[in-house]
């Protein structure tokens, strides 16, 4: 039958659920492919990423403490677990694992589960143009940077790393909690690995990243990122159901559809957005500050800013950091 290859993400628990999530591939899996590589041999990693097989319906088996349970996989290859969970569990960080078996042959694989600290805020940040520069205004340019910058070349915004970690901390007195972190984006989950490894490179907080449905083929490929963005608004709106009684600090840019999904979810939820942060990748636009005035106006903290320092300075006016 050839391959098979499994891919966990982060997942995350509260006092009576569970969630968890991976892809099962029958090729090598997208995190195979080295992100180091440099020119051609980059661009040919990146482009295999997307040249991967999902396997259907496939059992995959999931162990975490007294838990043991077996779902299938959906058509592209995806696997959630949603399950019941009220088992005593200390904040932080745990391992779970993931066993998917087929004939004679199986694999056996070991993610990670946030229980978050006590605290009174969580972090959801968009991460193309937010935190990493992606160029997502101009197609090709986007295209360019993804194939020929490897992990290394890719750029950061300065102080980003500062403000996030500004925000991890705020409200905490012990040295071990944090406030919890969700990156959401619109890139798929082929570039996984590629986020996940850029975010630890730069020291950002450590995160449950949910990205969008992965995609199997070239011509998904020059699409990437492309696609709609209900799938961010439907993510976040997930994660503050999950965790109701935090407050949030919501961060994206003016790229896409950030400010758009924020004005949504702040009118959804009235008592629990502090503050929206907007980077500026252009100059203002008229129709992005009328919606954040909006957003304003529903007592949320807003700014609309160019460089993270501003951004740092206004979490300190608001008293957030």
């Amino acid at each position: 039958m050839g391959k098979l290859d499994l891919k966990l993400y982060r997942g995350y628990v509260n006092d009576v659920e569970l969630v968890v999530s991976g892809h099962v591939f029958q090729s090598w899996a997208p995190d195979k492919y080295r992100l180091d590589n440099k020119g051609i041999r980059h661009a040919v990693s990146i482009i295999h990423m997307f040249r991967i097989k999902p396997f259907p319906n496939a059992v995959v088996t999931l162990k975490f403490k007294n838990l043991e349970i077996s779902t299938k996989t959906l058509n592209d290859g995806f696997f959630r677990f949603t399950v019941p969970f009220n088992e005593p569990l200390e904040s932080g960080w745990h391992n779970y694992e993931v066993s998917c078996k087929l004939h004679n042959f199986g694999i056996v694989n070991v993610g990670e589960i946030l229980k978050p600290f006590d605290s009174k805020l969580g972090i959801i940040s968009d991460i193309d143009d937010t935190f990493l520069m992606s160029h997502s205004r101009s197609f090709f340019k986007k295209i360019y940077v993804l194939l020929f910058r490897n992990i290394n070349n890719r750029k950061i915004f300065e102080d980003v790393v500062k403000h996030y970690k500004a925000l991890s901390m705020a409200g905490q007195t012990n040295e071990v909690a944090s406030n919890s972190f969700f990156f959401v984006s619109s890139s798929e989950w082929n570039l996984y690995e590629f986020i996940d490894s850029f975010a630890r490179l730069h020291e950002l907080p450590k995160a449950v990243i949910k990205l969008s449905d992965i995609k199997a083929g070239i011509s998904d490929f020059l699409f990437t990122g492309r696609g709609t963005h209900k799938h961010k608004f439907v993510k976040i709106k997930e994660i503050i159901s999950f965790y109701p009684h935090l407050q949030y600090v919501l961060l994206g840019d003016d790229s896409q559809s950030d400010p758009y999904i924020y004005e949504q979810i702040s009118k959804i939820f009235p008592k629990n957005i502090k503050a929206v942060y907007i980077r500026k990748t252009t100059n203002s636009k008229t129709k992005v500050v009328s919606i954040l005035n909006n957003i304003e106006s529903l007592g949320v903290a807003v700014c609309y800013f160019k460089f993270s320092h501003q951004a740092i300075a206004h979490s300190k006016m608001i008293g957030v950091v």
